[in-house]
């Protein structure tokens, strides 16, 4: 029995065959076992307290959801650097360009919300400044850095693909992920041993010391406490 391909059909056929084969993009992955970081969405009353923003109106909220987003990502832009395949700059740069009208939208919200809570003009308008400062330096991490990296990459890329006008959707789903990453986690199959170590020291009590050489009790004592079973 003979079979017949057609010329097109073959080159398909082919071309799934050697899909598997072809370089793919990889999302950076910092862990062997990862910290869960899965977070529940953001109501109304745990977004107003997670925001810093008491009393806020519903509106009010989705804008503050957005411009914490537009701060998380910002400072994961500047912070992520280290690891290209997370593609930090360009995905924030993305959404900046995508969700232009509703980051407009979310600012002057946020003043409209200050200049009710705190007082028109000047007094609102320096409150407003300073909230910003201070969602800023409140995404801002050292030690849970490489946690922080990979939630912010995972919103980020929820981001550029959400319709415009539903930037606030993605903020509600995906700010409580990254405000658990700023608490670190690390690696959960082999700990964090850079994390962990802590350097055991003598007593510096000059009753411990006799011309510079440690006497024999707090000798004993030190190494008591180095040979001691880690918790």
């Amino acid at each position: 029995m003979t079979f017949r391909f057609s010329s097109r059909r073959a080159l398909a056929v082919l071309a799934l065959a050697a899909a598997p084969l072809l370089p793919q993009p990889a999302a950076a992955q910092f862990f062997w076992s990862p910290p869960d970081l899965s977070a529940p969405p953001l109501t109304d009353e745990a977004a107003a307290i997670a925001l810093g923003l008491p009393g806020a109106n519903p509106a009010e909220i989705k804008a503050g959801l957005v411009w914490n987003l537009r701060a998380a990502l910002n400072v994961a832009a500047l912070q992520c650097q280290f690891e290209p395949t997370l593609l930090a700059i360009s995905n924030y740069n993305a959404m900046i360009a995508h969700h232009d009208a509703e980051f407009d939208s979310a600012q002057t919200a946020i003043l409209g919300y200050f200049q009710r809570t705190v007082g028109k003009g000047k007094p609102g308008q320096t409150a407003a400044d300073q909230y910003g400062t201070r969602i800023y330096s409140g995404y801002s991490t050292v030690q849970a850095q490489k946690g922080f990296c990979q939630a912010a990459t995972v919103v980020g890329r929820q981001a550029i693909f959400a319709d415009r006008g539903t930037l606030h959707e993605v903020a509600r789903n995906g700010l409580g992920s990254i405000k658990k990453s700023l608490v670190v986690a690390g690696e959960q199959y082999y700990g964090t041993p850079g994390y962990d170590y802590v350097v055991a020291l003598p007593s510096f009590d000059p009753k411990c010391w006799k011309k510079g050489v440690l006497l024999p009790p707090c000798q004993q004592q030190w190494n008591d406490r180095t040979s001691a079973p880690k918790p």
